[in-house]
Parts: C-alpha cells; sequence; structure tokens
C-alpha cells in the first residue's frame, strides 16, 4: 500500500506542477488575435482591407464563412482524430515514429492540428526533440483553455501560405480574388498543399511547384474516396492561379472611419452602391475644375444616422487627396444661419413671418453687409433666410446670443474653431462663418434638422445602429419644420425645380454657404430622410475667386440628393413602417410592403453562370451586354460599381479579372435584384 500511496503523492505533486506552470506560463493566444481587418458595406459586400502593421496579410478565420468541404478535406489529411484527441494525437504519434524508422528518414511528424497551432503561435527556428516537447505541452494549454472549433479558427488565422500572406482568408483573397466560403475542388487541395511548403509552392512564384502540391493532395482525397475519379482528373486539370488579386481597397477615407480600433473585421454603414457612384461623381465633377480643386461628400441616413456614403476627396492624384476632407475644420460660411433662426424660433422672439431689418448697422467694430453688398429694407425672416441675407442673420444672433449659440452648437456635437481674436470668445461674426467646423459636424447639424432638432452622433458601424446613443435638443421640432419649410421654399438656380433635381426625386431643403475669399464653398440640406454636406475649395484653403456654394457645390448637392434616392429610396433606414404608411409611389424600401410590385428580372447573366472572358481565336473577348425587364429603364451594377452604357445604349461589362462577382439590376423604383456569377479566362 505504501507504493500506492507514494504514487498518489506524485500524480498530485505532479498535478499541482502542472497546474502552477498553466499559470506562470500561459500559451500566446494574444498573438494570433494581431489580424488585418476586412471592411464591407452594410450588405457584407467587401470595400476594403487593412494589412497588420508589419505588412501582412492575416485575416481572423471563422468557420461559418469558410467552405465546410475544405474544412472536412483539411482535416481528413492533417488531423483525422482532431475532434476527438486532447491536443496530442498519440496513436498518431505512434504511427509517424514507425512509419519514418522503416523508411529511414522522416516521413510524417505527427504534429495535429493543435499543435501545429501551437508552433505558429511560437515559432521555433529548430526542430528538435525539445521544440517537439514544447508543441505538445503547449498543444495541452490550448486545449484546456479554448474549443476545438477556436483552435481550428486560430490554426486558419495563422497558417503560412507564402509571402506576406497568412490564414485562409488572406490566401483565398490573394489567390482566388474572394472569400473562401466556396470553393472548387482544385482550389481547396491548393490551399491544403500550400501550408506544408508555403514557399516552395507560391502559385505565383512557382506554380510547377503549386501544381504538384495541388495534384499530390487531390490524389489523397481521391484514394480517400472524396473525390470520384473524374472530380479529381478535372481538379488536376484546373489551372494554377499566375498572379496575386489585390485585396479590396474602395471608399478609401470613409472605410478610415469605420474601422475604429482595427481589432476586427467591420461591417460599415455604407452602402457600396451609392460610394461608388459618388466617387464617381466626385471625380467627374472635379476634371472640368482647376488642378488643385478637391470635393468632399457626405450623405447621411437620419433615422439611424448611419452615413451611407462618404468622399473625403474626389481625387488621391490632386493636392490633398489623402486627405479626408470631410474631417478638416473649415468655415462654414452661411450654413449655421438656419441654426440662428431655429433658436431665435424656439425663444418666441422671431417667426417665420416677422420682419426684421435689412439696413446698414454698425455692432461695435463689426459691420456686416450683404454678399452682393445691397440692402433690401424690411423683409420677413423667411426671405432673409432664402436670400441668405447677412446683416438679418447677425442682429438675430445678437439677440441668441454668440455665446449661447456656440454652447449650443458644441452640446450637439458640432464645436466651433474660434480663430484671430485674443479672447478667442464666439462673436457676431459666427453667423457668417467666422469659426471652423467640419463637414461631418454640419452632417450632424442638418441631420438634427431633419430629426425634430434631435442632434446625435454620425455612426460607421453598422453593428451600433439601434444602440442608445443619447441625443441633445438643438431646437424644437416645431422650429426645424419651420426652418425646414422654408429652405425648400428656397429659389434654386435657373432651370431647376423647386428644392428637388427632377420631378421624381424628393424635395430638398438647402442652403449654401461661401467663405471669407472664396476659400470654401458649401452646400448642406435634407432630402427625404437623407442629410447630405457637399464642400468644394481647394486642401490648402487657397481661394478660388467666384466660386460660391450656390455655384460650385449646390449642383451637386442635387445630384447627390437624386442618386441618394435611386439607390436607396427614398428611405434607406431599417425602423419598422406601418402599412398605412404606404404610398403609391413607395420606393427603395417601402417597395417591400407592396403586395403588386416585383423586383426586376435579370436575363442575362443567369445566376450562378460562368462567363468566359478570355481570348477567343486569339482576339480579346467582347464585353458582356446585360440584359433584364423590369419597371422602366434598369441600371446595372456589378460589385456596386455601375456599368456603363456602349455607343448603343446597352449595359456593357468587360471583367477586369477573373474571378466572382455580383450583378444587380435596379429598376426606377429602387428594386433590386442580383446574381451571383464567376468569369473564367
Amino acid at each position: 500500500m505504501i507504493w500506492l500511496k507514494r504514487l498518489a503523492a506524485l500524480i498530485a505533486v505532479s498535478l499541482v506542477a502542472i497546474f502552477v506552470l498553466d499559470k506562470l506560463f500561459p500559451p500566446p493566444i494574444d498573438r494570433g488575435r494581431d489580424v488585418s481587418v476586412m471592411i464591407s458595406d452594410r450588405d457584407d459586400r467587401p470595400l476594403r482591407a487593412i494589412s497588420r502593421d508589419n505588412g501582412s496579410w492575416r485575416f481572423a478565420a471563422d468557420l461559418d464563412e469558410i467552405d465546410p468541404v475544405f474544412i472536412e478535406a483539411l482535416l481528413e489529411v492533417e488531423d483525422k482524430r482532431f475532434w476527438s484527441h486532447g491536443g496530442v494525437d498519440w496513436m498518431g504519434m505512434v504511427r509517424a515514429v514507425t512509419s519514418s524508422a522503416q523508411a529511414g528518414r522522416v516521413v510524417s511528424g505527427g504534429s495535429t492540428i493543435t499543435m501545429q497551432t501551437a508552433r505558429l503561435l511560437e515559432p521555433r527556428p529548430n526542430r528538435t526533440v525539445g521544440a517537439k516537447l514544447a508543441e505538445m505541452w503547449r498543444a495541452h494549454q490550448l486545449e484546456w483553455r479554448l474549443s476545438k472549433r477556436e483552435i481550428l479558427e486560430l490554426y486558419l488565422t495563422l497558417t503560412p501560405y507564402g509571402g506576406n500572406l497568412e490564414g485562409i482568408r488572406a490566401a483565398s483573397w490573394r489567390y482566388f480574388g474572394r472569400e473562401p466560403n466556396r470553393l472548387s475542388d482544385d482550389q481547396i487541395a491548393l490551399l491544403i498543399a500550400l501550408p506544408q511548403s508555403p514557399e516552395v509552392r507560391r502559385p505565383d512564384l512557382r506554380p510547377e511547384g503549386a501544381r504538384a502540391g495541388r495534384d499530390s493532395i487531390v490524389a489523397k482525397l481521391e484514394r480517400l474516396g472524396y473525390l470520384t475519379e473524374a472530380r479529381a482528373e478535372e481538379a488536376r486539370g484546373a489551372h494554377i492561379p499566375g498572379r496575386r488579386y489585390a485585396f479590396p481597397a474602395r471608399a478609401w477615407h470613409a472605410t478610415g472611419n469605420a474601422a475604429g480600433a482595427l481589432d476586427r473585421d467591420v461591417r460599415s454603414t455604407l452602402d457600396a452602391g451609392l460610394q461608388a457612384e459618388m466617387e464617381q461623381i466626385a471625380l467627374r465633377f472635379v476634371s472640368e475644375l482647376e488642378p488643385e480643386t478637391q470635393v468632399s461628400i457626405l450623405v447621411v441616413d437620419v433615422p439611424t444616422r448611419a452615413v451611407r456614403a462618404a468622399v473625403g476627396s474626389a481625387d488621391r492624384t490632386r493636392p490633398g487627396g489623402w486627405l479626408d476632407l470631410t474631417s478638416y475644420a473649415r468655415s462654414p460660411g452661411s450654413t449655421l444661419k438656419p441654426f440662428i433662426y431655429a433658436l431665435a424660433f424656439d425663444d418666441g422672439s422671431a417667426a417665420p413671418s416677422t420682419r426684421i431689418a435689412d439696413l446698414p448697422k454698425r455692432f461695435a467694430a463689426y459691420q456686416p453687409e450683404n454678399f452682393d453688398r445691397l440692402f433690401r429694407g424690411d423683409v420677413r425672416i423667411s426671405e432673409a433666410l432664402q436670400h441668405s441675407l447677412n446683416v438679418p442673420a447677425v442682429l438675430t444672433l445678437d439677440r441668441v446670443g454668440p455665446q449661447r449659440f456656440a454652447a449650443a452648437l458644441t452640446l450637439a456635437g458640432a464645436h466651433p474653431r474660434i480663430s484671430g481674436t485674443a479672447t478667442k470668445e464666439p462673436g457676431l461674426a459666427l453667423a457668417l462663418g467666422g469659426a471652423g467646423l467640419t463637414a461631418q459636424e454640419l452632417a450632424v447639424l442638418y441631420a438634427a434638422l431633419g430629426d425634430g432638432g434631435r442632434a446625435k452622433p454620425l455612426l460607421w458601424d453598422a453593428d451600433e445602429i439601434g444602440e442608445d446613443h443619447g441625443h441633445y435638443q438643438l431646437m424644437s421640432a416645431d422650429s426645424a419644420e419651420k426652418v425646414l419649410k422654408i429652405l425648400r421654399e428656397t429659389p434654386t438656380p435657373e432651370g431647376r425645380m423647386p428644392g428637388r433635381l427632377t420631378a421624381n426625386a424628393p424635395q430638398v431643403a438647402f442652403k449654401t454657404g461661401t467663405s471669407y475669399g472664396y476659400r470654401d464653398a458649401w452646400a448642406a440640406g435634407v432630402s427625404g430622410d437623407y442629410a447630405i454636406v457637399v464642400w468644394v475649395g481647394r486642401a490648402d484653403g487657397a481661394p478660388r475667386p467666384g466660386q460660391t456654394g450656390r455655384l460650385a457645390a449646390l449642383p451637386l448637392l442635387f445630384e447627390t440628393a437624386d442618386r441618394a434616392a435611386h439607390h436607396l429610396g427614398e428611405s434607406g433606414s431599417s425602423r419598422s413602417r406601418l402599412m398605412s404608411d404606404v404610398q403609391p409611389d413607395a420606393r427603395g424600401a417601402l417597395v417591400a410592403f407592396d403586395g403588386d410590385a416585383k423586383p426586376p428580372e435579370i436575363l442575362f447573366p443567369p445566376r450562378a453562370a460562368e462567363l468566359w472572358a478570355g481570348a477567343v481565336d486569339g482576339r480579346p473577348a467582347r464585353p458582356f451586354v446585360f440584359a433584364g425587364r423590369g419597371e422602366g429603364a434598369l441600371n446595372w451594377f456589378v460589385d456596386g460599381a455601375p456599368v456603363p452604357l456602349d455607343a448603343g445604349g446597352l449595359p456593357s461589362w468587360r471583367p477586369p479579372d477573373a474571378g466572382f462577382y455580383r450583378v444587380s439590376a435596379v429598376d426606377r423604383a429602387g428594386r433590386t435584384s442580383s446574381v451571383d456569377i464567376r468569369v473564367l479566362d
């Protein structure tokens, strides 16, 4: 019995030692959480990938987003008993030692996926017995801390795929141009073979090595019964990807706001289709202006405060193009005047019909004058706001109080930057743009105007929609509605309908602004459920003589409002609607309640089609022409980017690369249909 007691004591001491060692020297799991970030739009369409700080690509793996056939084949090849062993497969270890001894060389290392994960977390330069024992110890530690699913996801995050690629998602994007959620047999075999010799089998540098590795895995899967002879032969005949696809790099500035702390994939609030079109419109717009000019655009869904499109600059090849100009403070010109009058309405000191003097007046050392240097005598406040008269605005701010007005803006989330005065205190010049605000802050204010005076922060992360972020009551709902009515009735440029671009677009309650010296041209407003802010100017703040907000920015505001209504419907928010709210001309989200409405039908390309884009008889393939039917003329998009019309007015698309694409058709009511296709070359 003594030996039993000694054995029990030894076991107890060993367990205590293991426990202490485990606590003192835990596995470095956090190293696997240093990942790249993939930012997608609100419908999970990828927009931009951001690499790790060291320039490598490693995305967090999620088993739910990986082809399950790949997972099954991987485990069959690498670790058959993964789901049952405790980190070390002792049966597999004995088999590996025996087979290696018989062959006189190392045939198999006997490492489980858990052991390989431990090695990836803690690489060791030499494959010694000591290193193997350390891996086995770390494997047990991982099994004690993580579930099998978490271990497999960690392995698929860290696995090397050649060069600066780590993990299956990075490899799938680089070699196939998409996520690994649906893989062909040859792709599955290549992704299993690559980590075994990542540099020797890199398809972009060593295609023959990649082919040999892939075909060996194909043969193994065929022997195991995973592939029929015909499928195996087809997999062996598939081409090896000879180049590396670029990671998504769209919505450069907007995704920078959505990325946040860069510690996870982000589903942003952006709409890829609208974002792509806004970028194209901005680029086209500045191409007709001086080479130093830039444009920024913001489109915000008022009910949710979700940013649907954000163009930080029109062209990165122009000066200031790498800056997100929506976040730089500029003089807002006259765009703050609606909020001055709204506070006066709240106080009861003014109403839209109140008459106010537009006559020369001096306020201490400050004497404002109108833009055209003319005065109109007594005018209604509604007229003063519509014609952006300066003296009435300064008079009203004098009654409201510039310090109170600046405090209200700050509490709303728009902090005025005051410069050029000794005290840095807000003065009456605030009415005419005498303080800096960003386009994002103006969007906060105009969204409040469209939401009964409630000011809330802008949202860039779709997961935050629906959360209570609080609000500040900048003005009463009654005053907000009065100001909106005035702005909707503002005279528009010649040839425009009052407050709208086309007869089918929602009315736009808009205000323009021009900063001192023509440095900044603004147009901001509310169109349906969207707040829109447009800025045109130079990044260095240099003047652009004669370029007013009305001339330079307002046309772009109207076009943006029209495109937002087309892409998103009159409301792109996710708030619920009552059946009684539905109107016969409902668009976008409201169409879902119309029982008779049908989305467009895509005739070509058909769903899941495989299209050949390679050369035909030595000649380049012709572009694909899309066909469909629906209500009115259809607008076509590929992965959210608009498809241009050819000389005959037909939607013509030439694929830039082989890969998977989503083709969408949108009718004039905003209804959408989509099909996924694959392009081969």
